[in-house]
């Protein structure tokens, strides 16, 4: 199948001041747009403030921690003095001295892979700073007694996402690798970026809905089969579908299948 160019999202040239003049409007006026769209779903949808009662777990987690305050005191020492010792190793890194790091590297941890995070003092802070800060959050979280195993698991499950949300490898201004791309392209790649972003918001009517895949490079019949079948449910979230059977005699229990929900 041919590649097929969609004007809508090809990509900005900074060397030519007259498409960099135009990608500017074009990103404006799509934005002007999917803003109206987003308050426009605002006012047909009633939403509850707090669905998954998170403040209110907090709020008890936040209760029987402050009834500890030894163990807060006691965290707050321990993080303090990590931080100390990051900043004598900062330090001697700048002065050219070999130190060993406060919070090794972890081979596994995918974010801080690239060798800029190490080699770089100002880098090589940011990433320790950022995981004491992380471990510290964790482990608080952890520590406070009292709360029933459910609100534990709440909370400790968006105090993860929370951390995981702030890493720095997260944000253009502190990822080396994404300032190193900034400077090779002139900033095209941050315009790249914002008009996927943009296409993203747009396909949701200005809630993000990533795309994938391309969706037209399928076709029903062609190079996507056709099984019978009806959606006997449909919501926001999904959609049920009950395919026809194939033979005289089915299973009692029917089988239901789930394809993975991550980015959906």
């Amino acid at each position: 199948m041919a590649e097929q160019q969609n004007p809508r999202t090809t990509e900005p040239n900074m060397s030519d001041p007259t498409a960099y003049s135009r990608t500017m409007a074009d990103i404006a006026a799509r934005s002007q747009r999917i803003v109206a769209e987003w308050l426009d779903r605002q006012r047909e949808i009633d939403v509850a403030i707090d669905p998954l009662y998170i403040g209110s777990a907090y709020m008890e987690m936040m209760a029987k921690m402050m009834s500890n305050p030894s163990m807060l005191i006691d965290a707050q020492l321990g993080f303090w003095q990590d931080y100390v010792t990051l900043w004598q190793h900062s330090t001697r890194r700048m002065m050219g001295l070999e130190t060993a790091p406060v919070v090794p590297p972890d081979p596994r941890d995918k974010r801080f892979q690239h060798e800029e995070w190490k080699e770089n003092e100002i880098f090589d802070f940011i990433r320790q700073s950022y995981l004491l800060s992380a471990r510290f959050v964790q482990d608080v979280v952890r520590r406070v007694d009292g709360l029933d195993p459910k609100t534990a698991q709440k909370v400790d499950f968006y105090a993860r996402q929370f951390v995981d949300a702030m890493s720095p490898s997260n944000f253009a201004l502190t990822n080396p690798q994404v300032l190193r791309k900034t400077v090779e392209t002139r900033g095209e790649n941050l315009l790249r970026g914002l008009s996927n972003l943009l296409r993203d918001l747009e396909a949701g009517r200005g809630q993000l809905h990533i795309r994938m895949t391309d969706a037209e490079a399928f076709s029903v019949g062609g190079n996507i089969a056709v099984t019978p079948g009806k959606v006997i449910f449909r919501n926001e979230l999904m959609e049920l579908i009950q395919y026809t059977p194939a033979t005289q005699t089915v299973r009692k229990t029917p089988l239901v299948i789930f394809p993975p929900w991550i980015n959906k």
